[in-house]
């Protein structure tokens, strides 16, 4: 499977050929539903967190004789029953919410995600971006040029621009453009993939995704 090279000018310079066991691997929908879970869960906080009847403010006073009123009995208006009162085996903020999945098992599901996009034309690589001026002017003018000559990428809403490693340049350019998020190798996974519609890859990280 090949791949479109631009330059920064979007005029086609080329292409590549993907890596195959990069691109062209096996997509299990139920693996990458599987990792996504186990993502959201691993960065959940057990923020609930309800009072004991030990722990309520009031008094510890008898509600009322015990016997004689025709009434049931009970002890303080801090017993779960009353309004007011401590909650009965309520969240205390110690929740564990935490899953594991396999590192080959991720892997795979990365992969599976990159075939995606690869399948469905979805994608396309930068020759570089070290020329590319720090500024958000230039940043716009390289996307409308690159829009112009890649409907899909047009149609696009949310564009991730994956790059070996954080550009102070490509930050820079395009920090302030709304639909643009910019990911590393070293960050790279399948939730922060499944959020894009088109990823505009460098050439190094094509490259160095064939050496994982």
């Amino acid at each position: 499977m090949k791949a479109d090279i631009y330059n920064l000018k979007a005029e086609k310079v080329g292409d590549i050929t993907l890596p195959k066991v990069v691109f062209e691997a096996t997509v299990a929908d139920e693996l990458i539903t599987r990792y996504l879970k186990v993502y959201q869960a691993n960065r959940r906080h057990a923020y609930a967190k309800t009072k004991g009847r030990g722990q309520v403010a009031g008094t510890t006073k008898k509600m009322w004789s015990q016997k004689g009123t025709g009434r049931a009995r009970h002890g303080s208006a801090k017993a779960p029953q009353f309004v007011g009162g401590g909650v009965a085996m309520g969240p205390r903020g110690v929740q564990n919410y935490t899953l594991n999945l396999p590192r080959k098992q991720k892997r795979l599901a990365l992969f599976a995600v990159l075939t995606k996009f690869a399948k469905s034309k979805s994608m396309v690589v930068i020759d570089q971006f070290k020329p590319l001026v720090p500024k958000t002017k230039e940043a716009w003018g390289f996307i409308n040029l690159l829009e112009n000559e890649i409907k899909t990428l047009s149609d696009s809403k949310k564009i991730g621009i994956v790059t070996t490693g954080p550009l102070d340049n490509v930050s820079r350019a395009f920090r302030n453009i709304p639909g643009f998020t910019l990911l590393s190798l070293k960050s790279l996974n399948p939730y922060k993939l499944a959020n894009q519609n088109y990823l505009i890859f460098s050439q190094k990280a094509i490259t160095d995704l064939g050496k994982k």
